[in-house]
């Protein structure tokens, strides 16, 4: 009980390190209370945060914030148009395709499975192969029921959707066109003194700058040369599956090894062994090969310095908390836990400004 009240005592003695504290709790219990509610506004922060680095290039070309502010912005909104009416359609029809066929697909399934116990009697008994089927058809009906209410979830959704689709276009161009007085604002409520904050700060942003710009580059260029790929291969559903791939390198060393099953599901119902589904197996493995070694050191200039349990530990905790933008910005924040750890003051530090301080108060004092 002495170790802990000497710890408190010496941590939070630091003004600096109650404010960096209150600062990151408050910033917790924001995102876990109001992270439904504010959402358009976290989305709209990010899209904002990709954007700043175009406007930033343009007004170093001679252009004025406001005029630049306005070019990207209007890049932006022509980008959500062809989104919303051209690359989400097609996904649409495509899935509906997809779970169309899935009886036939559950069906040539099933007939291989009842063929194992005639080509590998000594491996798998007739027993075993029924036991494994019914195992399934339980699932798939379990799943089958998952999906039923959730597209009865999201048709209740529509006007929420619908809100949001407005409203982030507002938040982001009036993030962009008024960062500096936000900023100033925000900045304002701060205590002068903010040093330990600033350095935290200046660690994490460069890194949270290049990897949520090198992230959504990578998405983008994975799932385009992917897309590109499969049509050239004449793979069915090219559009949903390059989707998946895409946002699969949100989650690294798991994404990839999570999509390879969908992929060679459609390839071998589409063609069997053989030499077609080779080559969409051969094509994925050299796309994933040039993600991981030219692409990736490519985009992300600073290189995130965390062990892959770290980055494992990172998704699986924030994941959770916040879903789809936990996983997102996981790396992030275990950037941004490693850099306060570092900030953080220890007894090491804590001994040695004590001990740099006592000399010069002795030799303040008087002479006997």
């Amino acid at each position: 009980m002495d170790l802990l009240k000497a710890w408190f005592k010496r941590t939070f003695s630091d003004p600096q390190v109650v404010l960096l504290g209150l600062i990151l709790l408050v910033g917790f219990l924001v995102v876990i209370g109001l992270g439904r509610m504010l959402a358009p506004v976290f989305a709209s922060i990010v899209i904002a945060y990709l954007l700043e680095a175009v406007v930033i290039r343009l007004q170093r070309m001679g252009m004025k914030r406001l005029l630049a502010v306005v070019l990207v912005f209007l890049l932006f909104m022509a980008i959500l148009v062809f989104l919303l009416f051209g690359l989400v359609p097609r996904l649409s029809v495509q899935l509906t395709q997809l779970v169309q066929q899935l009886p036939n697909y559950i069906a040539q399934g099933q007939l291989l499975l009842e063929q194992l116990p005639q080509r590998y009697p000594q491996m798998v008994s007739e027993e075993q192969i029924s036991r494994l089927i019914s195992n399934l058809g339980d699932e798939l009906a379990g799943v089958g029921q998952s999906l039923l209410s959730w597209s009865l979830a999201s048709a209740a959704s529509i006007i929420g959707l619908l809100v949001f689709l407005v409203l982030v276009p507002v938040l982001v161009f009036f993030l962009l066109k008024d960062k500096a007085q936000l900023i100033g604002w925000i900045t304002s409520y701060l205590p002068r003194e903010r040093y330990l904050v600033t350095t935290v700060w200046v660690e994490v942003e460069a890194q949270i700058a290049n990897y949520v710009r090198g992230k959504v580059g990578e998405i983008v260029i994975v799932g385009a040369v992917t897309y590109i790929t499969f049509l050239a291969l004449d793979l069915q559903y090219a559009a949903l599956l390059a989707t998946l791939v895409g946002f699969s390198v949100l989650i690294p060393y798991i994404g990839a090894a999570v999509v390879t099953l969908p992929i060679a599901l459609v390839a071998f119902f589409q063609w069997g062994w053989g030499w077609d589904f080779g080559k969409v197996m051969i094509a994925y493995g050299i796309i994933q090969l040039l993600d991981g070694n030219v692409l990736v050191p490519w985009l992300f200039s600073e290189a995130v310095n965390l062990h892959p349990v770290a980055i494992i530990v990172a998704i699986l905790v924030f994941g959770g908390l916040w879903g789809f933008w936990g996983v997102f910005f996981a790396i992030p924040l275990a950037t941004l836990v490693k850099a306060v750890l570092q900030a953080w003051p220890r007894a090491q530090d804590v001994g040695e400004a004590d001990a740099d301080q006592a000399p010069a108060d002795s030799g303040n004092q008087a002479p006997a």
